[in-house]
């Protein structure tokens, strides 16, 4: 516990404070528990539990800088667009995370492993680093590129660095673009050495945390992904394209602070269609760079229209590059 003190990690200090508590509590030290509780829920209100420093990757165990890509969460749950009853569930994830020694208390773990699937610019992302910030945690990204390595047991290894200091290192740790490395074991283009990496991690996933570190895989192809990873997941969540309510959100949101007023949304949601969560942003964002240029302060129904289309095309364009 004094060790804990000294390292400035307040979140192991406030959890063995709490497991005190418990130990009163069982005791029958009912007072005695409840001060402890009330203190550390004080502590927690008046320190941020945020990262305030760098945090260093040269340790002992393995050199993890270059592996882990570390982002200040700049959003919440209230700043990212989703439906009802994603933003239900993830609510859910991060009450049980704020109250995890509680939880812990009663012989319960906190959800903490969530895979996310949708197409891409869905929202994803932004909805990890939304978790995070709730829950004033770092967002590490883990860096598929630096990750995969064509050396035998390499990958593995690798995998257990992450893994070590997601038990150490309290925080929120992305697996993105995850069908990299969780792609089924029977696929036609699969090879032993990929295998071996999908069955370290599928172990890995299992093993306990006492930091309760949320570890999300995103994807943009959950077909691809092995069956058995299925029942690791606490928490399956799918993004969807956005809703006609959703689109004029999302569109307003990013017109801000440029004044739009009698926008033409019945031909607005009809070119909308079929563009995800970032291409509308980057529409309306670009609609107002054009405004700050030309000197306006308002955007009309054509700007966004002009600007949709334009979406559209490149979209067209980058699928039959693929194609070709």
């Amino acid at each position: 516990m004094l060790r804990s003190r000294v390292e400035g990690d307040d979140e192991l200090f406030y959890s063995i404070a709490l497991q005190v508590a418990a130990s009163e509590a069982r005791q029958g030290h009912r007072s005695v528990a409840e001060e402890l509780r009330a203190e550390v829920e004080k502590a927690r209100v008046v320190k941020p539990r945020g990262p305030s420093v760098a945090i260093p990757f040269g340790l002992p165990r393995g050199n993890l800088e270059g592996l882990l890509e570390l982002r200040e969460p700049r959003l919440k749950l209230k700043d990212v667009v989703l439906d009802a009853s994603l933003t239900k569930h993830m609510g859910d994830v991060v009450r049980q995370q704020r109250r995890r020694d509680w939880l812990r208390e009663h012989g319960k773990k906190p959800s903490r492993r969530l895979l996310f699937v949708g197409p891409p610019g869905s929202g994803k992302t932004m909805s990890a680093e939304a978790v995070a910030g709730e829950l004033g945690l770092p967002l590490f990204v883990i860096r598929l590129e630096q990750l995969i390595s064509r050396f035998m047991g390499d990958t593995a290894a690798k995998l257990r660095l992450v893994f070590d200091e997601t038990a150490q290192r309290r925080g929120v740790y992305l697996f993105d673009e995850f069908d990299a490395v969780g792609a089924h074991r029977t696929a036609t283009n699969d090879v032993a050495e990929m295998r071996r990496v999908l069955n370290s991690f599928l172990q890995f996933m299992e093993e306990e945390a006492p930091t309760d570190s949320v570890i999300i895989c995103a994807t943009n192809h959950p077909g691809l992904l092995d069956r058995a990873l299925l029942r690791r997941y606490d928490q399956v969540l799918e993004f969807r394209p956005p809703s006609n309510d959703q689109i004029k959100d999302i569109l307003l949101r990013n017109l801000r602070p440029m004044k739009a007023p009698r926008l033409a949304w019945a031909k607005i949601l009809k070119a909308a269609g079929e563009l995800s969560q970032a291409e509308l942003a980057r529409a309306a964002d670009d609609a107002v760079k054009n405004a700050i240029l030309d000197e306006r302060n308002t955007v009309s129904s054509e700007d966004i229209l002009v600007l949709l289309e334009e979406r559209h095309r490149m979209r067209s364009a980058f699928l039959d590059a693929a194609k070709s």
